[in-house]
């Protein structure tokens, strides 16, 4: 080590990494708790750190102020890693426009909108909640709904690109739809208030956005 400061390489200690991610988990872990538990607005960074069990300042350290705590949790709930990950970089982006035709895109962004929402529903109310009295998170908010959008537009035209679209829908209405459906309130509707287990939710969104979206629909009981 002492070889390495002297010749000016970084010391990089693999355990230390490690050691310093599974913190920053458990910081996350915490946040997500004392958020969903008792509101952006009423919790505390001491709450995190007593939830993590470990001291306020390994809370600034590993992740930051509460804003950057609830970005952190927004984003890697979408990524499902525990970093960010640009849209176009996820695995089920990919695979959707890998996939041949709508029907089967439809399907598997259905499952990633499933998985997300497990992950991600608790915590972005949690945001909603909160973005009606603090500034940061009205802005992180309003980024994230922007960015939603935006990426369903592209979704549309990936979906316009099969040729089973039913004309009479824009693109921007089309994304429109899916925007609707895949947001963590519609979610909250049926699965938490009304006990939709996630199977019956992802299926109801492949059959739905099939029979709504697509110029000709399988008939019910047809293999898609």
């Amino acid at each position: 080590m002492a070889d390495d400061v002297k010749s000016g390489r970084r010391y990089h200690s693999p355990r230390r990494a490690e050691q310093a991610a599974a913190t920053r988990r458990a910081v996350l872990g915490a946040a997500r708790e004392v958020f969903v538990a008792k509101g952006y607005a009423a919790a505390t960074i001491a709450d995190i750190a007593a939830r993590a069990g470990v001291a306020v300042d390994t809370v600034y350290a590993a992740v930051g102020r509460k804003p950057a705590l609830l970005r952190a949790l927004v984003e890697t709930a979408l990524s499902g890693t525990d970093v960010a990950v640009p849209a176009r970089q996820r695995d089920y982006v990919r695979e959707i426009a890998a996939a041949p035709t709508a029907p089967e895109k439809l399907a598997i962004y259905a499952r990633a909108v499933t998985a997300i929402q497990q992950r991600l529903a608790s915590v972005f109310l949690a945001l909603r909640d909160a973005a009606g009295t603090d500034p940061d998170c009205a802005a992180l908010w309003a980024e994230i709904s922007d960015r939603r959008a935006r990426n369903m537009r592209d979704f549309a035209a990936d979906l316009r690109g099969t040729g089973e679209l039913r004309a009479d829908l824009t693109d921007d209405e089309v994304a429109d739809v899916v925007w609707s459906m895949n947001a963590a309130e519609y979610w909250d509707l049926l699965v938490t208030r009304r006990g939709w287990s996630p199977d019956r939710f992802a299926a109801w969104l492949t059959d739905a956005w099939t029979r709504t979206l697509l110029a000709t629909s399988p008939p019910p009981g047809a293999p898609r």
